[in-house]
């Protein structure tokens, strides 16, 4: 099984930054954003992670290439532990495929589906981290449980701001699984079947991906990966897990970059002392 990591966006909410670096190479405590991602899929067992960039940023291609020059030149100056860091980054099992235009989450993973091979497959979007791959380990064994069902990780989120996610209607079966029977984009907040917003994980059936491949335009003229869901969703039983909101972390906003960072760092044995007490002390001021 391969997963699937769309990174093909502009970025725009983090302009100027991200006119000549990828939001998904931001730093994330001690790593970019994205890396974290590919070492969660591959430590949930996965055999390959495939990269959906744009052909304008290729310093995603760099930071997951060999450089033995590099490599080399932190050794010579005694620099052990950054050396191994650039030589991990280089040796993780990642291969490409390109988005050409921004038609859509749906259209980037099918431009993946050639590496997949009409296989099963994991969805993880490229600004959400699960630092414990346990959650994607949970997901891909709910998904056998129930002869190769699609899953998605699912949120509680305030009810008053269910209009900004994808919503799921569906029947609780008990220790945090729900079986969907319809989902919502972006629902007005009477209206909302749950206050379940699906969470930046997915893993999903070889049919979605035949699905994409011949679906339409949908919201905002892009292809929806939710409109392929719910077409498979019709033939096929589908799942939701519930997660812990602390199990995971949104960064695709500057603030919650911000948090992110702040709430990672506090979890690092040697970062989290000094930078409690940094806060501390600015929350006394």
């Amino acid at each position: 099984m391969k997963a699937i990591i769309p990174a093909a966006g502009l970025g725009t909410r983090f302009l100027p930054e991200t006119k000549v670096e990828p939001k998904e190479l931001l730093l994330l405590v001690d790593r970019p954003v994205i890396q974290h991602i590919v070492e969660e899929a591959l430590a949930a067992g996965v055999d390959g992670v495939v990269i959906v960039n744009s052909r304008s940023k290729q310093a995603i291609n760099e930071h997951f290439s060999p450089d033995s020059e590099l490599v080399e030149l932190l050794r010579r100056r005694g620099k052990e532990a950054l050396a191994a860091m650039v030589e991990h980054a280089g040796s993780l099992p990642v291969s490409f495929a390109y988005q050409d235009e921004p038609a859509g989450l749906g259209d980037a993973i099918h431009c993946a589906a050639q590496q997949v091979g009409g296989e099963p497959f994991i969805v993880s979007l490229g600004d959400v981290v699960l630092p414990d791959p346990a959650v994607l380990k949970r997901m891909v064994e709910l998904s056998q449980e129930h002869d190769g069902a699609s899953v998605i990780a699912v949120v509680p989120v305030p009810r008053d701001e269910v209009d900004r996610f994808g919503v799921i209607d569906g029947v609780d079966l008990g220790q945090g699984v729900y079986r969907i029977n319809h989902m919502v984009e972006k629902p007005a907040v009477d209206e909302a079947p749950s206050n379940l917003a699906i969470f930046g994980r997915y893993v999903l059936s070889p049919a979605v991906m035949e699905a994409l491949g011949h679906a339409k335009p949908g919201k905002g003229g892009e292809i929806q990966l939710t409109d392929s869901l719910e077409e498979v969703l019709a033939k096929e039983e589908m799942y939701a897990l519930v997660i812990d909101p602390e199990q995971g972390f949104d960064t695709g906003t500057p603030l919650s970059w911000l948090e992110s960072n702040v709430a990672l760092a506090l979890r690092d044995p040697k970062l989290g002392p000094p930078l409690e007490s940094y806060l501390k002390g600015l929350l006394e001021k």
